[in-house]
């Protein structure tokens, strides 16, 4: 409902309506837009721009405005490592306060948005995101609400808390095993070693050590032993992933005692992918794509081992859908499709 008030009691009000600014020769804009919650420091400028009386909304009980159903609508999704933004016309977006693991409860967002007027709007679930960086937002489409719809939006997520979260990557020990006989009878120069401690380094762990081995199993299966006396929290091998006969690297991964997730992923690229466990350790088995592309199965999988989730079959299953890499000349990824058809 609107009514028209002096503009000296217009404070803690909303605009109904735009308010003009004209400075003859210099300016004609916008002042204040329509749904501006007013302030006392914005009567001063009404009244010079020769504003007595203006157009209020006037709310009953059980409305309220955009501003306030945005921030309770952010407040009951946001998780831990999340913080809001100011409210910004009518709407709040949420931010990661560190970098981690992103994870959105996508059927609890369904929800939530099938509401009639919510919306609340994320980034795809299961990736990686930096600190700082914006991962959803949150507003409602009318001026103003039923606040019964915004419970039901804090019902829901209460239910089903955190519906958006980031998870902090731990900080792990990696040992590295790069595979063949031209390797490490010193033919080629390794150029995986330098790949893989890149990535694990930005993501916050550490290589403690890369060994090369020869393409004979038994070898293979003793650096893995090694390394898991040595307190590796995981094990990643380069090389020897494909199908040819003397390619032994997932012969050697379930010689060594490992249960095998997969051998095999519905990515490209990362299609020679492998994931076994050895107790709670994981043992990661590399493509050669790895060395090449921005995006591959590593940057799919890996980041959510480290931020402690226990992968399985049909998570790796689910990445067929959105795991064909367009092949963009820039690559923008995680900004793309690729991996962000299965709902993590």
């Amino acid at each position: 409902m609107m009514k028209a008030i002096p503009v000296k009691e217009a404070v803690g009000s909303i605009l109904c309506h735009d308010v003009t600014r004209i400075v003859p020769g210099e300016f004609k804009g916008r002042a204040f837009k329509k749904g501006h919650l007013i302030t006392a420091e914005d009567v001063p400028d009404l009244l010079e721009i020769g504003k007595e009386h203006i157009y209020v909304l006037e709310m009953p009980p059980g409305i309220i405005h955009e501003n306030e159903a945005a921030e309770r609508i952010a407040r009951a999704a946001a998780g831990r490592g999340l913080v809001l933004t100011d409210t910004s016309e009518g709407r709040v977006n949420i931010k990661a306060a560190y970098t981690g693991l992103l994870k959105i409860d996508v059927e609890g967002l369904f929800s939530v948005n099938y509401i009639d007027d919510i919306v609340l709007g994320t980034l795809h679930s299961g990736h990686r995101v930096d600190q700082g960086r914006a991962v959803a937002g949150a507003r409602v489409v009318p001026l103003v609400i039923e606040e019964e719809k915004i419970r039901r939006v804090e019902e829901i997520c209460g239910a089903r808390y955190p519906l958006i979260e980031v998870r902090p990557f731990k900080s792990w020990r990696i040992g590295v095993i790069t595979t063949g006989s031209e390797v490490y009878h010193g033919r080629i120069k390794d150029a995986f070693g330098p790949v893989v401690k890149k990535k694990f380094a930005d993501l916050g762990s550490e290589v403690i050590d890369q060994v090369f081995v020869s393409d004979e199993r038994e070898m293979t299966v003793r650096a893995i032993q090694d390394f898991l006396n040595r307190g590796a929290e995981m094990i990643v091998l380069t090389g020897g992933m494909s199908v040819d006969p003397d390619d032994q690297t997932p012969a050697s991964i379930r010689a060594a005692g490992a249960s095998v997730v997969t051998y095999g992923a519905p990515t490209f690229p990362g299609a020679m992918f492998m994931l076994a466990y050895i107790g709670d350790v994981p043992v990661v088995g590399l493509p050669g794509c790895v060395m090449y592309y921005k995006a591959t199965i590593f940057d799919l999988v890996v980041p959510r081992l480290l931020a402690g989730e226990k992968v399985t079959r049909e998570d790796i299953v689910a990445l067929g859908h959105g795991g064909f890499c367009a092949g963009c000349a820039e690559c923008r990824y995680p900004v793309c499709g690729f991996g962000k058809g299965a709902l993590c």
